[in-house]
């Protein structure tokens, strides 16, 4: 307990102290905390699903059909035929042969890799790379290297330097980082996998349901999904409910069947969140009008902010204000929510010491009149 207290004190006058922040309703970009109303900037529901009227009627036609929960792991008895409805749909959607659900992110990052690597293997990690991916690697028990951030030149380096060391070799990254928000360079990413002897897996948990021509990812943008092995993605980001996928080969999903302990030992999502995931899934395809304006008025967001001199990054719907040291970023969060703009700091360990920041998630809700106005009301707080 003597440790506890000392970490939480450390935390606390570091000012990195974590804690929940309940609110007692979120809709449609906004969220109601403590009797005030604020536009929200933190929610990753990018495309505005998760209130849409079509994912709130499949799911109420999934509890009259099949009652609130699957109550098992699908290797007993909850497994229904609706989970093969959504693997069927999401396989196509991601021009894979096959794919499986996952009940999160975390558990299909974790899963998967500990279940396909392992000692003797290796693993080339791009070193922003979501904690989850991290966790899975190191239960995996294969040597970790980890390369700069999008840097193929020190990529290949690593590969020279230690790929014939190892049996298996494995190559991960995001495909859209979901602190900096920017993009993988895949193309070049799948030609060092290819030339050494390698295979894939991305993470396509931001990118789902907002780039490429359908809204399947930048795999698909960049043309090469059929060339990597394991595209892993979310249902819980833009596309508005809950869940997670890997979209894969037949073979390496019967593998996971067997092998991923996460799969294995877990109770099936329930039918209302894989009802809701189908038919999120068309509503990507039915309304593509979500995605176009949410890029478009991501990127004038952006560039409105470097106008005014600010440093941001990436080129997504993701758009980090960096301020450095923690003290700016958790006062400039305070001063907006002063103005109903409902935005945390993100600070150590999240990000590396030194590149603390805010990261406004647009959405569907933010108009380029809500955002013109947000850079207005930051350029004033900074006099």
């Amino acid at each position: 307990m003597e440790r506890i207290e000392h970490f939480l004190k450390e935390r606390e006058e570091s000012g990195l102290l974590r804690t929940l922040k309940p609110a007692a309703s979120r809709s449609e970009g906004l969220i109601n905390f403590k009797e005030n109303v604020y536009i929200d900037f933190c929610s990753n529901d990018y495309l505005g699903l998760s209130g849409h009227p079509a994912l709130k009627s499949s799911q109420k036609e999934a509890i009259d059909t099949f009652g609130s929960s699957a109550s098992a792991s699908r290797l007993l008895s909850g497994d229904l035929d609706i989970h093969h409805e959504l693997e069927e749909k999401t396989a196509h959607f991601k021009g894979k042969e096959s794919a499986l659900i996952f009940n999160s992110g975390y558990q299909a990052n974790v899963g998967v890799i500990s279940a396909l690597c392992g000692r003797g293997d290796v693993i080339f990690s791009d070193r922003l790379n979501h904690a989850s991916i991290i966790d899975g690697i190191v239960l995996s028990g294969a040597k970790l290297f980890r390369f700069t951030h999008n840097n193929i030149a020190n990529l290949e380096e690593l590969l020279k330097a230690h790929r014939k060391k190892y049996k298996r070799s494995l190559i991960i990254t995001e495909t859209i980082f979901s602190m900096d928000g920017d993009k993988a360079p895949l193309k070049k990413l799948v030609e060092l996998k290819e030339n050494y002897d390698s295979f894939m897996m991305v993470d396509e948990a931001h990118a789902t349901g907002i780039f490429g021509e359908g809204g399947s990812g930048v795999a698909e943008e960049e043309g090469v999904s059929s060339r990597i092995e394991i595209i892993m993605g979310t249902f819980g980001k833009a596309l508005g409910s809950f869940g997670a996928y890997v979209a894969c080969s037949e073979n390496l999903r019967s593998y996971l069947i067997n092998a991923s302990r996460s799969f294995i030992y877990s109770t099936a999502l329930p039918p209302s969140v894989i009802n809701a995931n189908i038919k999120s899934i068309d509503l990507v395809r039915e309304e593509p009008y979500r995605r176009e304006v949410l890029l478009e008025n991501a990127r004038f967001f952006r560039e409105e902010l470097q106008k005014n001199g600010f440093k941001v990054k990436g080129a997504s719907q993701i758009v980090p204000l960096i301020t450095g040291e923690s003290e700016p970023a958790v006062k400039l969060a305070r001063e907006l929510r002063d103005k109903n703009y409902w935005t945390l700091p993100i600070r150590p360990p999240t990000v590396p010491e030194g590149a603390s920041r805010l990261r406004f998630s647009v959405t569907y809700y933010h108009t380029k009149d809500l955002l013109k106005k947000l850079c207005d009301d930051i350029v004033q707080i900074h006099r």
